[in-house]
């Protein structure tokens, strides 16, 4: 089987003008080549806007490292129909274009998943931004864009705070302490099934976990319970993804609350879950 570990030139090795954090990427190529290149197979990565690749010669594309798609998501989705129509691709693009707006929240709210509580705005002004403070009875906010990835655009403001320009639409959450208390847990999950699970804590003085601001991560043995919330949110799919990285904090009461469901192109620490190389392996050949 061959594989092929969509990127972005950004994570490329040799890239000259590479990320800070695309040892991300080099870590998930190691983990997928060991593991496909023990069963007869391979893996190569290529940058999903290299307009040479051929993608038939593929029998499976794996969204991955692609991390600047959010802004030319119009282009992404377009090679995203192109490798479709070609070979298999993961997660589906009936799932991309779902998950690439955070208005899936809305739709997994409504399906009974728990949420964090947030306020969606076309236009985060300053006039409602200032309402949101008092919306939520809170003195700290935490605003993202509804279509972006890795804490690109996003700011934490305190009450009083001059308010940014930004010129995206985006979702406002009141800020949750338990981010600085506890961490995030991120639950991986390969083929519908559940692989590893890890905390992720932020740095001295940050609130964003990714490696690219400090953030650490350690594995950890969720409860059954835990493990069951996050289950929750990806049962409420429409289709199994093949991978699946539910980003979970904790509630005041003990209960877990989605942040993410991230179905595109999450890193899926492989570090902390040695054997997600040969899940991966061994979920994309039950559907061969």
């Amino acid at each position: 089987m061959h594989l092929c570990y969509l990127s972005s030139r950004v994570t490329l090795p040799g890239s000259p003008t590479r990320r800070v954090d695309a040892f991300e990427h080099d870590q998930m190529m190691e983990c997928l080549r060991a593991a496909f290149e023990a069963q007869g197979g391979r893996v190569s990565d290529v940058a999903w806007d290299d307009r040479d690749a051929d993608w038939a010669q593929y029998d499976a594309v794996m969204i991955g490292t692609a991390w600047d798609y959010q802004d030319r998501l119009d282009e992404f989705l377009n090679v995203l129909d192109e490798i479709g129509g070609k070979t298999r691709l993961y997660n589906s693009k009936a799932l991309v274009d779902w998950n690439g707006h955070k208005g899936y929240l809305r739709d997994l709210g409504a399906r009974g998943v728990r949420l964090i509580p947030t306020k969606w705005v076309d236009s985060a002004t300053p006039e409602v931004v200032t309402a949101a403070f008092d919306e939520f009875g809170t003195d700290e906010l935490v605003l993202k864009r509804q279509v972006g990835a890795g804490g690109d655009g996003q700011h934490k403001l305190k009450r009083g705070d001059a308010i940014p320009a930004m010129p995206h639409p985006m979702k406002i959450q009141p800020f949750m302490e338990n981010i600085l208390k506890e961490g995030e847990i991120s639950f991986i999950f390969i083929g519908g099934a559940f692989s590893h699970a890890l905390l992720k804590t932020a740095a001295e003085g940050e609130y964003r976990i990714q490696s690219c601001y400090g953030g650490k991560e350690a594995v950890i043995t969720p409860s059954a319970a835990d493990i069951a919330a996050a289950q929750a949110a990806v049962a409420a799919l429409d289709e199994e993804p093949l991978y699946a990285r539910v980003d979970m904090l904790r509630a005041d009461d003990g209960g877990l609350m989605l942040m993410e469901l991230e179905l595109i192109e999450p890193f899926l620490y492989p570090l902390q879950g040695p054997e997600l190389g040969m899940r991966i392996y061994q979920a994309i050949a039950k559907q061969s």
